[in-house]
């Protein structure tokens, strides 16, 4: 009998269970995917800047794993026929915007945590007497803490306000102080059970590591993630529903029933299983009658608002020779982080073309600083890129505004254990994937894309 999958959600989680799906399952298998919205892609999305092909969401991947294997995001873009397509960031160093100045990320650091406090000279000053060896580990089998508290208690607050702050923030959006090693910092939580101090920890972690050196850290898909987006559509073979929302979920005796579409003009649609790859709260939703102790687990996460501001500067506009920079929360502005993208990425970097800048806006807990109309905030990131950059920076020939509303999830401590417990009271045939459930970044959404589509697939073999 001929399996019906739906995939609600179509992000690049939702896509890339659709592609394992397609390849896992008999041909005949049909295969839904759900978005409310009017793209596939989720936070994935290229658009044009001066005439080149600029991000405005997440701009690369790791290209490896801690395991040296290559990332589940390569995997998924070779699978797609993108391998000859994957572009790597030139050698350029990054720094952070401190007291007026720019200075070098300090080199050795996991995530911001160093594991020498001497190469923090003119960042932090680190409190290093704190960091002794108490005779037990820094934590218990499976403990979790915020990465603030374990770093302050050992290195003081300078490192974390002034390192591992704008380390995290870049990628999460928010603070040390709310967000969970165990997440965040796997393997330096893993480490941490055996270390005694962080010094030791964060050097076990490192190496522990098997990243091939001096291959490259990142990747990206020349032509940009809107690439790696539609080839996913198209290799999963699914029946894709653009602006048709999923209202209700309900277990039936032979599988799911799902309510669609607006309520005065209600669709239905019956389906073998499920891969729900939305963020916490419509999961939670849609969860509250078929899966009420799941709903329960997720409801709480909560995300952080950005910005972002793409800048098309006049050919031969002068930039620091840096691939960008990171901002303190402490610095007070609101530009938390900046690309210089042409300098970056050199496959767009050409003498007579635009030299692209693009600055990510807004922390956790600063939604109200976003609260400005697209000129306004452009200008106010115009100005504060000259003033943290050093340099008189002249009119962009062209920009745009790109807002994230919602869109960066806050683990708090405790997170992992939580969503062990979500996807334990799930019912069969009914799997969870993406960033609300398993962290930020491409590669662990292709991951847990694919998890819950081996997960569903089991299912259905056995059903």
């Amino acid at each position: 009998m001929r399996k019906r999958i739906a995939v609600i959600g179509g992000g690049i989680a939702g896509l890339a269970a659709a592609v394992r799906l397609r390849d896992r399952l008999p041909a005949g298998a049909e295969i839904t995917v759900y978005e409310q919205g009017d793209a596939l892609g989720g936070k994935l999305r290229t658009g044009d800047l001066g005439g080149l092909a600029v991000e405005r969401g997440a701009e690369s991947f790791l290209n490896s794993g801690a395991d040296g294997a290559e990332s589940a995001a390569v995997s998924l873009a070779r699978r797609l026929g993108l391998g000859d397509a994957l572009v790597h960031p030139a050698r350029q160093p990054a720094a952070l915007a401190i007291g007026g100045r720019l200075t070098p990320i300090p080199a050795g650091t996991l995530v911001g945590v160093p594991g020498d406090l001497s190469t923090l000279d003119g960042v932090a000053l680190p409190d290093a007497g704190a960091d002794t060896d108490d005779g037990r580990p820094l934590l218990a089998p499976g403990a979790d803490v915020a990465v603030g508290a374990l770093v302050r208690s050992r290195y003081g607050a300078e490192v974390v306000d002034r390192l591992v702050d704008p380390m995290l923030g870049g990628v999460y959006a928010g603070r040390a102080d709310q967000l969970s090693l165990r997440v965040t910092m796997p393997q330096l939580a893993l480490a941490a059970e055996t270390e005694h101090t962080l010094r030791d920890a964060v050097r076990a972690a490192q190496a522990r590591s098997r990243r091939v050196p001096g291959q490259p850290v990142f990747a990206a898909v020349d032509g940009g993630m809107s690439r790696l987006v539609s080839a996913a559509a198209s290799a999963s073979g699914a029946r894709i529903n653009l602006g048709l929302p999923v209202r209700e979920l309900t277990r039936t005796p032979a599988g799911w029933h799902l309510v669609l579409g607006p309520a005065p003009y209600p669709q239905t649609a019956d389906v073998d299983a499920v891969v729900l790859a939305v963020p916490a709260k419509p999961a939670a939703r849609l969860l509250a009658g078929a899966a009420p102790e799941t709903a329960h687990e997720v409801a709480d996460l909560t995300y952080a608002s950005v910005a972002l501001a793409g800048l098309a500067l006049p050919p031969g506009t002068s930039l620091p020779e840096l691939s960008g920079f990171l901002v303190p929360p402490g610095e007070g502005t609101l530009v938390k982080a900046a690309t210089f993208f042409t300098r970056k990425w050199p496959h767009l970097d050409r003498p007579s073309g635009p030299v692209i800048v693009r600055a990510s806006l807004g922390r956790a807990g600063e939604e109200e600083r976003l609260q400005l109309d697209d000129a306004a905030l452009l200008a106010r990131a115009h100005r504060e890129l000259s003033e943290l950059a050093g340099v008189d920076l002249p009119a962009p020939a062209a920009s745009w505004v790109q807002r994230w509303g919602g869109a960066l999830p806050q683990y708090a401590p405790g997170h992992a254990d939580r969503i062990v417990r979500a996807r334990a009271a799930l019912p069969p045939g009914l799997a969870l994937a993406g960033a609300a459930f398993d962290g930020v970044g491409i590669p662990v959404c292709v991951a847990s894309g694919e998890r819950a589509a081996d997960e569903v697939s089991k299912y259905l073999e056995e059903a």
